[in-house]
């Protein structure tokens, strides 16, 4: 392999494997499965803190982590998984600065559906409770009828909404 050339991607079934194994560590390990949503709203509660203590410790919501919301597992576990990515991305050599997007759609289009996207499943998980990682991955392992019920709604919906948005990528 020449430096520069990106490597093949791990084999999807040795990652679900792998996947598999990592949950299962956090059960034994830790008690308890994975999540990254709840991380992401302690992370908005430190913020909080710092603009407007008073007002975050009042809040319901985030007041009940008290004052250090970042002293939580799932802080240090999303931390690990950008940081384990970067890593991977750049052992690799997959960092690529780009927007993908196809040719008939804008770089700017392409930007704005992301974060629409991403805003709307961060509320969306927060509604359910939880992430596809705790709703999918430690729920349907738990058997909840909860987590497959939000995996099947999960590819139901994804496939539906793949209908009205294809247009981005095919040209």
């Amino acid at each position: 392999m020449q430096n520069g050339e990106m490597r093949p991607y791990l084999n999807p079934y040795l990652a679900g494997f792998l996947l598999g194994l990592t949950l299962l560590s956090s059960f034994v390990v830790l008690g308890t499965g994975l999540g990254a949503s709840n991380a992401v709203a302690r992370m908005a509660a430190w913020c909080g803190m710092c603009i407007n203590p008073e007002h975050i410790m009042s809040s319901q919501y985030f007041g009940a982590w008290g004052e250090k919301p970042l002293n939580y597992y799932l802080v240090f576990m999303f931390g690990g998984v950008i940081l384990g990515g970067f890593i991977s991305a750049v052992a690799n050599s997959r960092v690529v600065v780009q927007v993908e997007r196809g040719n008939s759609f804008s770089g700017g289009k392409r930007l704005i559906l992301a974060l629409f996207g991403g805003v709307l499943a961060g509320f969306a998980t927060r509604l359910a409770r939880g992430c596809t990682s705790g709703q999918a991955l430690t729920g349907t392992a738990l058997l909840s009828t909860g987590g497959i019920v939000f995996m099947i709604a999960t590819f139901v919906g994804g496939y539906l909404m793949a209908y009205f948005f294809r247009r981005q990528w095919h040209d």
